[in-house]
């Protein structure tokens, strides 16, 4: 991914090796990364057994939330692709028990239905 593409917010999939290295303390036993995705600092990573939102935080990105979600608490899912006059895809995750989405923005030409296939592929 080039820089900017990174800075007008294109997804694109992770580096297997790094995101390996990245997850060796998040990853519980037996738990196996299957496909990931990177928007600027942030990125979705898709295991055989949850979904991870990571959140690079801060000037550096030392600082790093993970969002960890189980695919059975996943209620419904939406996209909304972008048109020809909006420049941004989004993608919204409702979870049980909970009744605002997680929602994240995705920019236009970003594989945001990939993303989508991933999430249903896992959910459904």
């Amino acid at each position: 991914m080039g820089f900017l593409d990174g800075l007008m917010g294109n997804a694109s999939e992770v580096d297997r090796e790094k995101i390996a290295k990245e997850l060796e303390e998040v990853l519980v036993e037996g738990e196996e990364f299957q496909s990931g995705y990177k928007v600027l600092r942030d990125s979705f990573i898709f295991t055989d057994k949850r979904l991870i939102l990571i959140d690079k935080q801060g000037m550096t990105g030392k600082k790093v939330g993970y969002h960890s979600i189980p695919y059975n608490s996943v209620t419904h899912f939406s996209v909304e692709t972008a048109g020809s006059f909006d420049l941004e895809s989004e993608l919204k995750i409702w979870l049980s028990g909970t009744s605002e989405p997680i929602g994240k923005t995705f920019k236009k030409d970003s594989p945001i239905q990939e993303v989508q296939r991933n999430l249903a592929k896992y959910v459904l």
